[in-house]
């Protein structure tokens, strides 16, 4: 890290010695001894549950003794993304840090911070002498990342305090109280490929340049969907001419907005320029749909070389879920004091296609969850009704909102005291660890 003075030194000084240590999701074995050796080494109460997580409690200062158990929770693991010309392994390599104006920022890397700077706050409170507190328990959870593994392998009995602060929060001046859960459904059409029958002239359409975002914080912002944008022309391609598929691939993420993809097909050869009018005009119109919030949209359309294709039963099927599968807000919260936020919605996140196989993620969201197994349930007969073998994953638990919380109100008096203002208290579309945490510890009062 750059010789510049940075506050509160030490919790630079810890993010420093973490940003040291490989820490990919899934592999956090040297962060928990790290964590484990500096709960020893300063003599305090350490533990290892048997998913990985890690808690260190530490005492009251003398005085405080009486006051409530604090838990300040973080997650260890990191999102591990690079450029693609920089040689770096996320296993063995720590990460590179440089000040770049008022930004801390990593050499062509992510830099971590999500959430080692919450770990970097709980290990420099473990480390300090000068600051009053009553009893607290620093736990270090593992995955969150790629499945929020920890928290869910978490027992209960593991945490003993009431009241809990999940240091993971991404912007200045706001404190959740609230999160969505979710869940995962994949459906897989298979098949074998036929020859192409003669007469078809074969179109490769891509579309890129997207805005994208997350599945959850960013579903109501009128982004488009670039998987579903293309399903869009297939659809509209096959009620009037009739389409034999060769493959369609977008997305990558469960829980990102597709920002790109590319389909090849054939038609009948005698509607190819009928087929190249019609892009035009489509992309003409989706540009104006949405003008407002993407404004670098790039269509594409060329001839593609003749290729195996899709049996026309699974061709004609696919394409007409993936125009069926809803997409987008379903329903806004009916809570008049969160009535701005997303209750219901599903993200079509990705499609591969395989030799033998064409595979589609989307990713259901709700902050109710019997509203949540409707939205599941419907997306499932979707895939159902086009004959695809269709998965769900268990998902995790929402969070509601406790209208009566003291760690809430705690929460926002400290930052009142501190800053001079009021403070947002939001709901967020997305899964945290406190939507687990709250089906295990159903008494604990968490901001």
């Amino acid at each position: 890290m750059d010789k510049i003075e940075l506050k509160p030194a030490r919790v630079f000084e810890q993010f420093a010695k973490i940003n040291a240590i490989p820490r990919p999701s899934k592999h956090e074995e040297q962060m928990i001894e790290y964590l484990k050796s500096f709960g020893e080494s300063h003599g305090l109460e350490t533990v290892v549950d048997e998913t990985g997580n890690v808690i260190i409690r530490k005492p009251a200062t003398p005085g405080f003794e009486g006051k409530d158990t604090i838990i300040l929770q973080s997650h260890m693991d990191m999102v591990c993304e690079k450029l693609v010309d920089v040689d770096f392994d996320f296993h063995k390599d720590a990460i590179q840090t440089y000040i770049d104006g008022e930004w801390l920022r990593a050499k062509g890397t992510t830099l971590g911070a999500d959430d080692g700077i919450g770990c970097a706050i709980e290990l420099a409170i473990l480390d300090s002498d000068d600051i009053e507190h009553g009893p607290l328990e620093c736990v270090f959870t593992r995955d969150e990342e790629t499945g929020l593994t920890g928290a869910e392998g978490m027992k209960p009995g593991f945490m003993k305090g009431d009241m809990l602060i999940n240091l993971d929060s991404e912007d200045e001046g706001q404190i959740f109280v609230s999160c969505a859960g979710g869940r995962n459904t994949t459906a897989t059409f298979r098949f074998n490929r036929e020859e192409a029958p003669e007469g078809l002239f074969f179109v490769k359409v891509s579309l890129k340049g997207l805005v994208g975002g997350h599945s959850g914080d960013d579903i109501n912002k009128k982004r488009a969907n670039a998987l579903k944008v293309l399903a869009r022309f297939l659809y509209q391609t096959q009620e009037r001419y009739g389409v034999r598929l060769v493959s369609f691939n977008a997305g990558k993420l469960h829980n990102a907005i597709p920002r790109d993809g590319v389909a090849v097909f054939g038609v009948p050869f005698d509607k190819k320029e009928a087929v190249r009018i019609d892009w035009n005009v489509f992309a003409s119109q989706i540009e104006e749909e949405y003008h407002v919030t993407e404004k670098t949209m790039q269509f594409h359309l060329e001839s593609a070389e003749a290729a195996p294709v899709l049996p026309l039963e699974t061709s004609t099927k696919l394409i007409q879920a993936m125009q069926a599968a809803d997409n987008g807000v379903f329903a806004m919260c009916q809570d008049e004091e969160i009535a701005w936020l997303v209750e219901t919605s599903n993200n079509v996140a990705s499609i591969e296609t395989r030799e033998n196989e064409v595979k589609v993620v989307a990713s259901q969201r709700s902050n109710v969850m019997s509203a949540l197994d409707n939205q599941a349930a419907t997306i499932k007969a979707v895939f159902q009704l086009a004959g695809a073998e269709v998965v769900q994953g268990e998902g995790y638990p929402a969070w509601k909102m406790n209208p009566n919380s003291k760690m809430t109100a705690l929460a926002v008096e400290s930052y009142k005291k501190l800053f001079g203002k009021d403070p947002k208290v939001l709901g967020i579309h997305a899964g945290l660890e406190c939507g687990l945490f709250s089906e295990k510890y159903p008494n604990l009062d968490m901001v």
